[in-house]
């Protein structure tokens, strides 16, 4: 089976943070995304975990995106422009798709 190349673009941020980032997303023309709950990690400020959480709206979430290489560098700066300046990880790895006609 033929596959093609693209970007997988996660980024972990605050929940409360989350509509603001799909929003400016769908704004840069990004077509897809999925939104995943992070349960806990551990990173610069040490071990963390959801269960201590005092209300559902906060917490952190992995948002997801595949898109073809040539739109990657938009897709970064719109995510970065949200992430600056709160908590939060942007990463791009390399992936194949199967259907490139949906990215």
């Amino acid at each position: 089976m033929k596959t093609h190349r693209a970007k997988r673009v996660e980024i972990i941020i605050e929940k409360p943070l989350e509509p603001r980032l799909t929003d400016a997303l769908t704004e840069a023309g990004v077509t897809g995304y999925t939104v995943l709950p992070v349960q806990g990690g551990s990173g610069r400020s040490g071990r963390w975990s959801s269960s201590g959480e005092v209300s559902p709206g906060s917490g952190m979430v992995a948002i997801v995106c595949l898109t073809r290489p040539d739109r990657v560098e938009n897709l970064i700066e719109v995510a970065f422009s949200v992430v600056e300046r709160h908590i939060g990880v942007v990463s791009i790895s390399d992936a194949e798709v199967l259907r490139v006609a949906r990215f």
